[in-house]
């Protein structure tokens, strides 16, 4: 198996990986991976949901990269993601394309199907690496200048199969990631939209939205409440994440 060229920024050490299977072959050979990707790093396995769960509560240092699988006795990996408040990015590796559309209600960065292939694998490496140095971009990023609403659009178009849909930014709640396409969900509609976070996030303007987690992006015109690390926009609790609490804070205590 060839190793992977690095592609890692210089400002981000090799992202710390948890592999959990209950089959100690399967965990073998995505650790192996792991050691021919020059920026994973392998830290654990766990042959368990159970035993995961209190390796993740227990962790001294966060864990980046989640490798599991869900089919498991006792606590499958669903049950894992459900107890977790707040996940790394995780990569799905399991036998069956059954539970697809439940694991990208998690918004997992992948879903790998069993037998494992190297290349494939790498696929979904690299995407896990893009989104964290996304994120890690957004929190290191204070300097970059700010639209004021008079120089910033009032709409813009999305792509919505062989349609493009126009958005009025004043009509969007929040947007979601799920899996490789977003939902905007407007006061009237959901668009369903095959792109990235970052790529909306570039589209909506930023006086007005503002990304509270990996998955969410929320109107700031929209939050009722900020309760327990979770904002409310109508019916909807939109979970917070620790890398975004500090400037959605700042945001909303300057409003």
């Amino acid at each position: 198996m060839p190793a992977a060229l690095p592609d890692l920024p210089a400002t981000i050490p090799p992202l710390r990986c948890l592999v959990v299977d209950d089959d100690p072959l399967s965990v073998q050979i995505v650790l192996n991976c792991i050691a021919n990707t020059a920026f994973l790093q392998a830290v654990g396995s766990c042959t368990s949901g159970i035993e995961a769960a209190e390796v993740l509560r227990n962790q001294t240092q966060p864990i980046d990269v989640l490798f599991l699988d869900i089919e498991m006795p006792m606590m499958s990996g669903l049950d894992l993601l459900r107890l977790q408040a707040e996940l790394p990015q995780v990569v799905l590796i399991t036998s069956s394309e059954h539970y697809a559309v439940q694991a990208f209600e998690f918004a997992v960065a992948d879903y790998l199907l069993k037998p494992l292939s190297y290349p494939r694998f790498l696929q979904a490496a690299q995407k896990v690496l893009e989104n964290i140095t996304a994120e890690q971009a957004f929190e290191t990023d204070t300097n970059s200048p700010t639209l004021t609403s008079a120089t910033e659009p009032d709409f813009t178009f999305v792509k919505i199969d062989t349609k493009l849909v126009r958005v009025d930014f004043k009509e969007v709640q929040y947007v979601e990631a799920l899996g490789d396409y977003v939902h905007i969900v407007t006061n009237h509609s959901k668009l369903i939209v095959y792109s990235t976070m970052r790529a909306i996030e570039e589209k909506f303007p930023p006086s007005h939205f503002l990304r509270v987690h990996r998955s969410f992006i929320a109107n700031i015109n929209c939050i009722q409440a900020l309760e327990d690390n979770s904002l409310l926009i109508r019916d909807k609790y939109i979970p917070v994440g620790q890398t975004y609490l500090r400037n959605v804070l700042q945001r909303l205590n300057r409003l």
